[in-house]
Formats: C-alpha cells, structure tokens, sequence
C-alpha cells in the first residue's frame, strides 16, 4: 500500500502516532510537504466528512482524526513554501461572549487549516467587539461564530450588526453554528450562512471564501 494511502488511513483511525510516524518516512524519501498534505491528511479526513454526514461515525472518531491532522499539519506547516502554498481565504473564528464551551469550534478551526484557510482563532468567552476590530485589522475575509447556549444567541446579531456598522467592513461574511442556531435563525440576524457541524461549516465557508 501506497505510504500516502496510509498516512489518509492512520488519520481516519485517529492514530496520531502513525500519522507521524509515516510523515517522517515520507519526508525522508523527498516528498513534498504539500504533496503529503493534500493526498495524506486531507484526502482522510474527506472520507472522515463523508462518513460523518452518512452516519457511517461520530463525533469521537472526527475528533480523534481531527488531532491526527493537527499533529500532522504541525510538523509540516514549517517546511511549506510560501510560494507553493495557497491560502483560500482568512477567518476570524471564535465562540461568542457568554459561552465556553469550544469542543466544535476547535474542530472547525483544525479542519479549515487543512483546508488551506489561515484561521485566527479568538478562544471563547469573545466579545463581539474583539469579534469586528481582529478581522477588520487582519483583513479576513470571514467571521466565524459558535455558541451552544441558546442564552448567548443574542451575542451573535450583537457581531453582526457591529460589523455592518463599520465603514471598513468591505465584504466581511459571516457564519454561525452551534446547537441552538439554524438557518432561519442565520437570515434573521443577517448572517451570511449557517452550518450545522463542522464538516458543513467548512464547505460553506469556502463558498463563502470565494464568491
């Protein structure tokens, strides 16, 4: 089997170890880090998104394939060349004000960067105003906001109207997730978009990215 193939089955079976392990041996024989990247550690936790959509696993065993990647982003991402490397796009993600709880919004942040998104990530417990002010200095491109207390909805039309506020704001979107949240709740608040997992979170933000 193809050493690339099982850098994509290691991770799918959340064996960081293993992850890493073969990343050396491939590094060792000249392949490029992008290369590992792109048919290693994204081509598995594609299939981790395909069979979480389809039931197929749950939320441990993302979680689990999730670490691996970062265990294997970590160790590549210093031997990638700029000129090589493509940035999508720029988010500033965080779990609003009032909340702290961050297991999805870790997973998302994760599953974004191996995507090819630069991700700011602001923690929880965020005040929608520390919200606007990093992604009009950083210039992102997209604002990601999670919650998953229905006490703390509020916050997110809180960001939102802070940002349509500002006269820097360019073309900033913005996303929301989280338990309580849906799409009728996104339109209402003016969101641009809602996801309701990480593994939507990250095909919606790309669209987003690029229109």
């Amino acid at each position: 089997m193809e050493i690339l193939t099982q850098v994509s089955m290691a991770l799918q079976e959340g064996d960081d170890q293993q992850v890493s392990t073969l990343i050396n041996t491939l590094l060792e024989e000249g392949v490029k880090p992008e290369k590992i990247i792109d048919k290693g550690l994204i081509a598995g936790m594609d299939i981790i998104g395909i069979k979480f959509k389809a039931h197929e696993i749950f939320l441990p065993d993302v979680l689990l394939a999730a670490k691996a990647m970062e265990i294997g982003m970590e160790k590549l991402k210093p031997l990638l060349s700029l000129s090589s490397t493509t940035v999508i796009g720029k988010i500033v993600l965080g779990t609003v004000h009032g909340d702290l709880h961050d297991i999805g919004k870790n997973l998302v942040a994760i599953m974004l960067k191996g995507a090819g998104f630069e991700v700011i990530d602001l923690g929880k417990n965020v005040e929608p105003k520390y919200f606007v002010e990093t992604a009009l200095k950083a210039q992102a491109d997209i604002i990601g906001l999670s919650t998953l207390l229905t006490t703390t909805m509020p916050v997110m039309k809180n960001v939102v109207d802070l940002l349509r506020k500002s006269d820097s704001s360019r073309n900033v979107k913005v996303i929301i997730g989280g338990a309580p949240t849906s799409k009728e709740f996104a339109l209402d608040i003016g969101a641009d978009a809602y996801a309701f997992d990480a593994v939507s979170a990250v095909d919606r933000i790309k669209i987003l990215a690029l229109s």
